[in-house]
């Protein structure tokens, strides 16, 4: 063990014993990791993305039950253990009773937590929609689920992360956190994923003896989210993409996996932007 001028804490100081193999460094088989926010977009693809890595995984969702019987279908087909548990991140206690089933679903352990949970939000400027009466409520529901949320998945699988001794915490953050969007005005959105990406900086040095945080910070990607732009919006969104096309979702589950797996045990407080380029210009 050694002190860290940086955290004042003692953390381990030996490397770890990695797979000599990269594919099986990047594997997941025997971890058990839960992705809130998977019925869909990128917590979806991340599920599946980590079933066929072979992790048991504990899917949240909270009001697209379906994903109950697509975590069947994912437990058949990659020979996994997959449940989908009904939890809105919003709702703190909701949050420690879920971690809590899933400890006793998965054998006591959690290897791996993606707070993916999240809702887009654009009420125009924020001066004009508090005269509307709006701003106040959009940006409480913006920031109970985007920021808050994240938080209570933090701060109760973080308890989980310092007992078992080990643990990787990823939270879905967004370029948003590091530029201003246009042309839509999304003051409240882009303030909660910088907080969240802050947050994540700052319990990566918290958590250094016993777990690693991470971030990944998507562009504009197909999802539902992205629904509440017209079509004149996003065609200048692409405009400004380098690439000049929105994201798969399927284009982000390498980052996730890196951070899941046994190939990132040195990178913690990170940040990975997926963005098409977004962020270059």
């Amino acid at each position: 063990m050694v002190r860290t001028i940086a955290t004042g804490l003692e953390v381990p100081r030996p490397a770890p014993k990695l797979p000599k193999n990269v594919k099986d460094m990047f594997s997941l088989k025997g971890k058990v990791a839960c992705i809130s926010g998977a019925s869909s977009g990128i917590g979806g693809a991340v599920a599946v993305a980590f079933a066929q890595a072979g992790a048991d995984i504990a899917v949240w969702y909270n009001s697209h039950d379906g994903l109950i019987e697509t975590a069947k279908e994912l437990a058949k087909e990659y020979k996994v253990k997959a449940i989908a548990y009904k939890c809105p991140v919003t709702d703190e206690k909701k949050v420690y009773d879920t971690i809590q089933q899933v400890l006793k679903d998965f054998g006591g352990k959690i290897d791996v937590f993606v707070a993916n949970a999240g809702i887009a939000g654009s009420s125009g400027s924020l001066v004009e929609a508090e005269e509307r009466g709006e701003a106040s409520e959009e940006w409480d529901r913006i920031l109970q689920t985007n920021f808050q949320g994240v938080y209570y998945c933090s701060k109760f699988i973080g308890s989980v992360f310092k007992k078992q001794g080990h643990g990787s915490l990823i939270a879905t953050a967004s370029m948003s956190g590091h530029i201003v969007n246009v042309p839509q005005l999304q003051t409240c959105y882009n303030a909660t994923k910088a907080g969240v990406i802050h947050m994540a900086k700052s319990l990566a040095v918290e958590w250094a003896s016993y777990a690693r945080v991470n971030t990944v910070s998507p562009g504009y990607i197909t999802t539902p989210i992205s629904g509440f732009a017209a079509d004149k919006i996003k065609e200048r969104w692409l405009e400004l993409t380098p690439l000049g096309r929105e994201g798969l979702p399927e284009e982000l589950v390498g980052a996730y996996l890196y951070l899941a797996s046994d190939a990132s045990t040195f990178t913690t407080g990170s940040d990975i932007i997926v963005d098409g380029g977004y962020c270059c210009i």
